[in-house]
């Protein structure tokens, strides 16, 4: 098992917990962008959000509720950020699935992607090959 959140779930490697279930854990993240970052796992390995059926998915999203209410109730974030990168060419540096809850503070300086515009007609054909409403 080289994967290590698998170790983390498997308590080889220590971890700040902060909530865990029969199906999931959640614990502070080494690298928070804000106090009280948050990564919510599946206990079962998953690589991407592809990989795990409807089941797991819905019970990471219960945790993830969980968790993002008490950083509003118990930490005073004004909101927070939830964030999963799906395979490494989208950021994902640990190959297991995991949700970032990012806790947002007022001034607290952290801004996301630029936004861009579509060309003429470009809308139309992206919708057209990815359009799933039959």
């Amino acid at each position: 098992m080289s994967c290590i959140f698998c170790k983390i779930i498997a308590g080889e490697i220590p971890s700040y917990k902060v909530y865990e279930d029969k199906h999931t854990l959640a614990f502070l993240d080494i690298g928070p962008v804000n106090p009280g970052h948050t990564l919510v796992v599946p206990k079962k390995h998953f690589a991407n959000i592809e990989e795990a059926g409807e089941e797991t998915l819905c019970r990471v999203m219960k945790t993830v509720k969980k968790v993002g209410l008490s950083l509003k109730k118990n930490l005073g974030a004004v909101g927070y950020n939830i964030l999963e990168a799906n395979d490494p060419e989208a950021g994902q540096s640990v190959p297991h699935l995991h949700f970032h809850l990012i806790p947002r503070l007022p001034g607290d300086g952290l801004t996301f992607w630029p936004q861009k515009k579509y060309a003429t007609g470009e809308a139309e054909a992206v919708l057209k090959k990815i359009n799933m409403i039959k």
